[in-house]
C-alpha cells in the first residue's frame, strides 16, 4: 500500500495508549491511516512508574496500528504530561549587534536559546520555550519582529519546565519498544491543537483536557498560549471515590461511572436503583443512582474548583484577560453526563465539548472524532508538521536534484516554513535537537 510520508502520534496516557498513523491530504486536512490502543498499566497520574509495563503496552498498540493501517511504524512523537509540569513567565532579550540591519530569523533563535540557559530548579529541565509577544526598542505588542529594524530586541515567554527523570524514562520506554522519538510535547498543547479553533484561541479560552490520572489545562488570549497547568487528579480519581464508597471492584466502579454516572445529583430520582453481582456467589449489592451521583459530583466539583484557581490565577478576571469564549472540555473525563452544565455553574463560563473533528479529514471514523482521542489526534498534527517541515516536497524536483542538493535540503523545507510560522520553527529546532541529543547520549550509556 503506498501512502507516502505518514507520520505517528503517541499518547502514553495513564488509562491508555494510543498509537495514531496519519497523513495530510491535498485539502490540508489529517487522514488518520490506523490506530490503535491498549490498556495502560505502568502509568500514574500521567508519570512512568512501571518501565517494562509501559513497553509492552506501547508495543500493543504500535502492532494494533501497524496491522489496522499496513504500514511500520519507525519515529513517534510523543505527549508529555504529568504532576511535575510546571509554567512560568520570563522576559529576555538581545542587543544586536548592527542596528541597520532587519531583523531575522537567527535573532529570535538567539533569543530562545537564551531562555534555556535559565537555571532551573535541579532536576529539572525547560522543555518548550514559547515567545508571547515582542518588543523591539521598546516598542510593545510586536507579533512578528521579522522584517523590522531595531537594536533590542525583547520578548515575553511561557517557559514549561519539567522533570528530567520523567522525561528521559519516556524516552527509554519509546526506544525500549523500538521506536524512535521525533519529538516531544506537551500534552496541553497537543489537545488544544486537535480542539480549538482559531478563532477562540483569538477571544480567550480555556481548554480543559480530562483524562484519567491527570487534566491538563491550556489558556489561549489573542492567540497565543499564556498559561498551562497539569493537575494531578482525573477520571481515575473519580472511579477510586465510588469504589471506595460503594464497597465494589474497580472494574464495577468505572462501568458505573461510565454508564449510569452523571456530575449533577439533582436529577436522580431516590427510587432509581442498580444491583451489582456480589463477588463469588455473595449477595448483590444494590446502589441508589443519587448516591452515585453525590459521589461523583464531589469530586468533579474539587477538580473544577483547582483548574478554576488556575485560570484565575492566569488573571482571567482582569477586563483585558477575559476569555470570551469561555472553556472547552475534551478528553475521555469530559463525556460524563451533565459535566458542561456543572462546569458552567461553577465557574460562570460558556462552556461546550470539544471533538478533535476542526482538522481532520471528513470521511474519518467517527470513533477518532471523540474527545478521548483529542491528545493523540493534536501529537499526530505535531508529528506531521515536523515532517512537513524536515523534508521539501519532492513531487517538484525529480530525484536527481533532490540527491544532489542533499545537503540544502532541509534549509530550503525550512525557509519556506519560516514564513508562515516562524515562532513555531524556531522553538521546535532548538528544543528538539537538544532533546534527541541529550536523550541519545542518556540512553546509549544507560545500556
Amino acid at each position: 500500500m503506498e501512502v507516502g510520508n505518514y507520520s505517528v502520534g503517541l499518547d502514553i496516557g495513564t488509562t491508555k495508549i494510543v498509537a495514531i498513523i496519519g497523513k495530510k491530504n491535498e485539502y490540508g486536512k489529517i487522514e488518520v491511516l490506523g490506530i490503535g490502543k491498549s490498556k495502560s498499566l505502568g502509568v500514574h497520574r500521567g508519570v512512568v512508574n512501571n518501565i517494562t509495563q509501559t513497553i509492552k503496552s506501547i508495543q500493543q498498540a504500535v502492532e494494533e496500528a501497524e496491522l489496522n493501517s499496513g504500514l511500520k511504524i519507525g519515529s513517534v512523537v510523543v505527549g508529555i504530561a504529568g504532576q511535575h509540569i510546571r509554567s512560568l513567565q520570563h522576559s529576555d532579550y538581545i542587543t544586536r549587534a548592527d542596528s541597520e540591519e532587519v531583523i531575522n530569523e537567527d535573532d529570535l533563535d538567539t533569543l530562545c536559546n537564551q531562555v534555556y540557559k535559565l537555571v532551573m530548579l535541579p532536576g529539572e529541565e525547560i522543555i518548550h520555550v514559547l515567545p508571547q509577544e515582542y518588543k523591539v526598542d521598546g516598542q510593545a505588542e510586536i507579533k512578528e519582529p521579522i522584517g523590522m529594524y531595531g537594536g533590542r530586541l525583547e520578548a515575553n515567554f511561557h517557559v514549561v519546565v519539567g522533570q528530567v527523570s520523567s522525561i528521559k524514562n519516556v524516552g527509554r520506554c519509546i526506544k525500549s519498544a523500538g521506536l524512535d522519538l521525533g519529538n516531544i510535547t506537551l500534552e496541553p498543547l497537543a489537545s488544544s491543537d486537535a480542539v480549538l479553533s482559531k478563532e477562540e484561541k483569538e477571544a480567550g479560552v480555556a481548554l480543559i483536557d480530562i483524562g484519567g490520572g491527570t487534566t491538563d489545562l491550556a489558556i489561549f488570549k489573542d492567540g497565543i498560549i499564556r498559561h498551562t497547568a497539569v493537575i494531578p487528579f482525573g477520571g481515575g480519581v473519580i472511579t477510586e471515590d465510588i469504589k471506595e464508597g460503594c464497597s465494589i471492584i474497580e472494574k464495577q466502579a468505572e462501568l458505573l461511572k461510565i454508564k449510569f454516572g452523571s456530575a449533577w445529583p439533582g436529577e436522580n430520582k431516590d427510587n432509581e436503583i442498580v444491583s451489582i453481582p456480589g463477588l463469588r456467589g455473595r449477595e448483590p449489592k444494590e446502589i441508589t443512582l443519587k448516591n452515585l451521583s453525590k459521589i461523583i459530583h464531589a469530586r468533579v466539583v474539587e477538580i473544577i474548583e483547582q483548574v478554576y484557581v488556575e485560570i484565575k490565577n492566569y488573571g482571567h478576571e482582569e477586563q483585558k484577560k477575559k476569555l470570551i469564549a469561555g472553556i472547552v472540555l475534551t478528553g475521555g473525563g469530559s463525556q460524563l453526563k451533565h459535566l458542561k452544565q456543572l462546569v458552567e455553574y461553577i465557574t460562570g463560563m460558556d462552556t461546550r465539548i470539544g471533538y478533535p473533528n476542526e482538522h481532520l479529514a471528513g470521511d474519518s471514523d467517527s470513533e477518532i472524532a471523540s474527545p478521548l482521542y483529542a491528545t493523540a489526534v493534536g501529537l499526530l498534527m505535531n508529528a506531521v508538521q515536523n515532517e512537513a517541515k524536515g523534508v521539501v516536497d519532492t513531487d517538484t524536483d525529480s530525484a536527481e536534484e533532490t540527491l544532489e542538493e542533499e545537503g540544502e535540503l532541509v534549509m530550503a523545507g525550512e525557509e519556506s516554513e519560516t514564513i508562515q510560522r516562524p515562532k513555531q520553527k524556531t522553538e521546535r529546532k532548538s528544543v528538539f535537537d537538544k532533546w534527541s541529543e541529550k536523550l541519545k547520549d542518556f540512553l546509549d550509556n544507560a545500556e
